[in-house]
């Protein structure tokens, strides 16, 4: 492969006692695309994001950005015993990385989740500004002595510039959690662009979306993909909306990888259409 891969998760396993809810998971997200994974429910999915973005320590594994290990663990202590997965030993050798979720985005990896999480005592501009601190250029001193106004200047001016690029200017003033659904969905994906990352990661972004919504979240996620210049990795059950965007998909079932491929090779997997459709056993 030509392209740069900006995330790699090389055999990653998530284990919570008896249940393995990702087991051994290896995919590559190439600069500039969007990637998906989709899956049944419960297919573990989220878990991945999760291990991604620091949420959860991976059991097993290594998750590497930009070139650079960024994730790296293995079973410890009695997990050594009662480990369910593949490769357990794999990674002993090197030693365990496990970032903080605030780590993972200042390294340049942002993401929205399946239920919207905005701050819903705050107003839609100060849900954004807030991300904007992320890249603040200024510390403790300058905040005590109010050094820093030129500094404040620039972000609100920013602030207010992504969310006129989003539509959501009229807003600004408004309860966040007043908005309707679907512009609740662009906040908390403004407020996500607001941290400048590299990669965006999308967990079920058009969940609660009627036709005509989807439609325009698919322009938009490719919109902003190239006016950010943005790799884009994310989690979708709607099937119109991931074979519309998608540059290559990952399937998952049970935690596995079930295929991959672009979209017209997915679409046609038989084990794909097995795994939402169920199988019907010939008469």
């Amino acid at each position: 492969m030509d392209e740069k891969i900006v995330l790699r998760m090389e055999n990653v396993t998530m284990q919570f006692g008896g249940v393995v809810a990702v087991n051994n998971l290896s995919l590559d997200v190439p600069e500039g695309q969007i990637v998906a994974l989709i899956g049944p429910n419960g297919a573990g999915k989220t878990t991945a994001f999760n291990c991604i973005t620091g949420v959860y320590q991976p059991t097993n594994g290594r998750v590497s950005f930009m070139g650079k290990t960024m994730i790296c663990s293995h079973p410890t202590g009695k997990m050594k015993k009662n480990y369910l997965g593949t490769d357990g030993k794999k990674f002993a050798s090197e030693p365990i990385v496990n970032p903080t979720p605030d780590y993972v985005v200042k390294l340049g990896i942002a993401r929205t989740f399946q239920n919207i999480r905005l701050w819903k005592s705050m107003t839609v501009f100060d849900n954004v500004l807030v991300a904007k601190h992320m890249r603040a250029k200024q510390n403790v001193f300058s905040a005590i002595f109010r050094t820093n106004a030129k500094e404040e200047a620039r972000m609100r001016a920013e602030t207010m510039a992504l969310l006129e690029e989003q539509g959501l200017d009229q807003y600004k003033d408004e309860i966040a959690t007043s908005l309707p659904y679907g512009l609740q969905r662009r906040l908390e994906i403004a407020r996500a662009l607001a941290t400048e990352p590299k990669l965006l990661l999308l967990d079920e972004p058009a969940a609660g979306m009627n036709p005509q919504e989807t439609q325009e979240l698919a322009e938009y996620i490719q919109q902003i993909r190239d006016k950010h210049h943005l790799t884009v990795f994310l989690i979708e059950h709607h099937m119109d909306l991931v074979m519309k965007i998608s540059d290559y998909i990952y399937v998952i079932d049970f935690g596995s990888e079930i295929a991959r491929g672009v979209p017209k090779e997915v679409q046609k997997n038989k084990r794909v259409i097995e795994a939402y459709l169920g199988v019907t056993e010939d008469a």
